[in-house]
């Protein structure tokens, strides 16, 4: 169901459902996914209006709890327990995309694409993995071992942006990596309250992140130094609910915000 856009900067509704996970696009189509279903749910992108769902009609999925969209591809990856689903737009076409062999064991915890390359987070292990379109294994990336990856996001310069609880210095970061692992710059929350549990991340052509500021219900945008430059949305928009993630749509300036029980779409065309 939609709703009209709303002033004094709240965001239009896109849909009100139970336990909404996460949001992605993919050729003028929204995705929602929810927890611990196989149904997601599909929006028009320019109208907002209501699109035919489809289910995941496989026996074997568990978990899931992130989505993300490849438009070079025309693909679906979905993270779920211990693996990595690949699903066509219309949902006709379901596979277990990762781990390539059985005998491989991988607990990804959430995903994002930049261009056709798929970036896994696995925080059980502290690592970050790319994988082209085939599933090929790119790279590997080792983070600190007292980082705990929560996202990850590949920048415009071919860096990692990760979004973490550092374990050493007992709080939350959103912090730049190198290919090799190497923390180029980090972002605490400085002028801000600290962070807590900075989740789902996303970038923009200039290198600008997109933080989602997990319980300060908040989102916030940093530029290419990860330096603060505003806060975007703020508790008051979000009416106090905890965020489940964004997705950034550049060409129209809308943001995609996944809550508890609903996704909310913020045009940001005025900021």
């Amino acid at each position: 169901m939609t709703s009209c856009r709303s002033v004094m900067g709240l965001p239009l509704t896109l849909c009100t459902v139970g336990a909404v996970q996460s949001v992605t696009s993919m050729h003028n189509v929204i995705y929602v996914l929810c927890s611990l279903s196989p149904t997601i749910l599909r929006f028009d992108a320019t109208t907002h209006q209501r699109l035919r769902n489809f289910s995941v009609n496989v026996t074997s999925l568990m978990s899931p709890h992130d989505i993300v969209a490849c438009e070079r591809t025309s693909q679906l990856y979905i993270a779920d327990y211990e693996c990595v689903w690949r699903v066509s737009g219309d949902g006709t076409d379901v596979q277990r995309w990762l781990p390539t062999t059985p005998t491989d064991k991988m607990n990804p915890w959430t995903l994002s694409v930049t261009s056709a390359h798929v970036l896994v987070t696995l925080p059980d292990v502290m690592q970050l993995v790319q994988f082209d379109s085939g599933g090929n294994e790119l790279r590997r990336i080792q983070l600190p071992s007292h980082f705990v990856p929560r996202h990850a996001i590949q920048s415009p310069a071919g860096t990692f942006i990760v979004s973490h609880n550092d374990t050493q210095l007992d709080r939350d970061l959103v912090s730049e990596v190198g290919t090799s692992g190497e923390v180029l710059r980090q972002f605490g929350g400085s002028g801000l309250p600290s962070l807590r549990w900075p989740d789902h991340l996303d970038v923009d052509s200039r290198g600008n992140v997109f933080v989602a500021d997990t319980y300060s219900r908040r989102i916030l945008l940093l530029d290419t130094q990860l330096k603060l430059r505003r806060v975007i949305v703020d508790e008051r928009q979000l009416n106090s609910k905890p965020l489940r993630g964004l997705h950034y749509l550049e060409q129209t300036r809308h943001l995609l915000v996944a809550l508890d029980d609903s996704v909310a779409v913020f045009d940001l065309s005025d900021h």
